[in-house]
């Protein structure tokens, strides 16, 4: 049996849809979109290595267990050293895989420093531009020490997204 996730609505970043609308009050709702390149050959192996966590390796994260992404998996997702790594247990609650989109949603566990989901979706426009989609909603994590480091979980964040969306370019 898999452990409850630690927010709701599971899904609620979308990663299927061209377009993300919804509200979730209490959450800080992020989203941005930078081109990675252009035709057939980039969307290969953008697509490709998303869907193996290379996102989150070239960023400096260690993901395990190794191989894809798989849609109801559990991953521990680390950064650091030793004993001076940061953990964060999530599921994978979505995942697209179509001829222009693809990508995956992942979502808390308990444990985690923040509590939320994050999604990362490579997409092709009709004239081959492909492009990689960052959305997420963070809020402070329902119980533990991770609490009170909130603020500068934010900043750490933000130093991440910055790797996220140079990761994939060639």
């Amino acid at each position: 049996m898999h452990e409850a996730l630690t927010y709701e609505p599971v899904g609620a970043t979308s990663p299927a849809d061209d377009d993300w609308t919804g509200e979730y009050p209490g959450f800080r709702r992020f989203e941005t979109t930078v081109v990675i390149g252009h035709g057939a050959q980039v969307w290969t192996a953008a697509s490709a290595a998303l869907m193996r966590w290379s996102i989150k390796r070239r960023s400096g994260f260690r993901v395990s267990p190794d191989g894809p992404v798989t849609a109801g998996a559990q991953y521990r997702i680390s950064a650091g050293w030793g004993r001076l790594s940061i953990h964060e247990p999530v599921r994978v609650v979505a995942v697209v895989a179509t001829d222009n989109r693809c990508g995956f949603a992942y979502g808390t566990l308990p444990g985690h420093p923040v509590s939320g989901e994050e999604a990362f979706v490579v997409h092709r426009d009709s004239d081959g531009t492909v492009s990689l989609t960052l959305r997420s909603l963070t809020r402070p994590a329902p119980a533990g020490p991770w609490r009170f480091a909130f603020p500068i979980l934010l900043v750490a964040q933000r130093f991440y997204r910055r790797r996220y969306l140079r990761a994939l370019m060639n």
